[in-house]
């Protein structure tokens, strides 16, 4: 357990100091109960994994449940670095953000302006951004198109895809349907615009800035870092296996990203306060997207914008691939932030996050 408050310092990175006596008194009970909480889960359900709260802006508490490696029993620590999954989206959508801010593109420009191969005329950024796109999904080139064994990465997607023109499911903007394919085109447009890869953008422009040493944009033939997590599945009696990398792992942007707990809090931070994005413009990130009729979209640019079962408004995103079960959780309403990052296959991701909303509103 670690209780800490954040202060962001005259330079660009953040520094941490231990928060008063007061604080951390205030939040003990809430503190045991927690730990209690997801020791249980780790003990009777397989919970395994790396776990931040934070409210009004202060880390309330942090801890790690098992294994980085679960076959040779190595434990996770706070530099346990997680496959991000789908909650790579809003990294992306950010980035396409502050490219906007500069003045170097709108979000109203058609995806043929930055990406002519591929022949969606109709298609905008916004509609990418939405998920209200009618793209066709990727997978299906890395599986039926794709000739070689080795996973395409974007510019070679982008190619296959190209070459083999699959219609739109619905026109532009007619309803909304989660894309993946989406979000690639983003990252890919994010590189041809600003003239340098997307993982150099992603890290001169939000890593770097808000001092987050553990977080990269991965591409599957590059030399894994030490702090490097990946995903296992159980196969019998406890005893787990790891997951291999496969076709559809080269393309970055709507996941590929890793990070840890500490790193995604000082993300929300960053995110939160301006440090990032203008207020104005962060505020397209949490506004819903909406369809030709007017019809809103449960999503906003980078996150899911919903209610919980609870009825508190939540803006979040969930992310799931190759073992990796993620969950950022932002209650604005409660001034509440909730990250659990798994790599085994969890499957009560949801009511571990319910519960765990729960002790901290009726503590706090």
């Amino acid at each position: 357990m670690v209780y800490l408050t954040l202060r962001f310092g005259n330079t660009s990175k953040f520094k941490y100091q231990p928060v008063n006596k007061t604080v951390a008194e205030h939040n003990e009970e809430l503190g045991l109960k927690l730990d209690s909480l997801f020791k249980r889960a780790n003990k009777y359900q397989g919970f395994n994994g790396s776990v931040l709260i934070a409210k009004h802006g202060k880390l309330i508490f942090r801890g790690n449940y098992g294994f980085a490696d679960p076959i040779r029993k190595i434990p996770l620590t706070d530099t346990s670095s997680f496959q991000l999954a789908s909650v790579s989206k809003q990294f992306t959508a950010a980035a396409i953000l502050l490219l906007y801010e500069r003045g170097k593109l709108s979000l109203e420009d058609k995806l043929i302006d930055h990406i002519p191969e591929l022949p969606y005329p109709e298609i905008t950024i916004k509609h990418l951004l939405n998920h209200t796109s009618g793209l066709p999904i990727y997978f299906w080139y890395a599986d039926h198109a794709w000739e070689t064994d080795t996973a395409p990465s974007n510019d070679e997607m982008i190619k296959t895809m190209s070459k083999t023109v699959l219609p739109p499911f619905f026109a532009p903007g007619q309803k909304f349907e989660y894309s993946n394919t989406g979000y690639f085109l983003l990252a890919s447009i994010v590189e041809r615009v600003s003239g340098i890869t997307f993982d150099e953008f992603i890290s001169k422009n939000i890593f770097e800035p808000l001092g987050m040493e553990h977080s990269f944009v991965y591409h599957y033939t590059e030399e894994e870092k030490p702090y490097q997590l990946w995903g296992y599945k159980k196969i019998y009696r406890g005893r787990y296996a790891k997951i291999p990398a496969f076709l559809n792992d080269g393309v970055v942007g709507d996941k590929n990203i890793f990070s840890t707990t500490e790193d995604l809090f000082k993300w929300l931070f960053g995110l939160n306060n301006g440090l990032i994005l203008k207020k104005e413009t962060l505020s397209l990130m949490f506004t819903n997207g909406k369809t030709n009729s007017g019809m809103q979209a449960p999503y906003g640019m980078g996150f899911r914008l919903e209610e919980d079962k609870e009825g508190d408004k939540l803006i979040y995103h969930n992310g799931r691939w190759n073992g990796f079960m993620n969950a950022l959780k932002m209650y604005p309403e409660k001034d509440l932030w909730i990250i659990i990052l798994t790599n085994n296959n969890f499957k009560n991701l949801p009511n571990m996050v319910l519960k765990t909303k729960q002790a901290v509103t009726a503590k706090t």
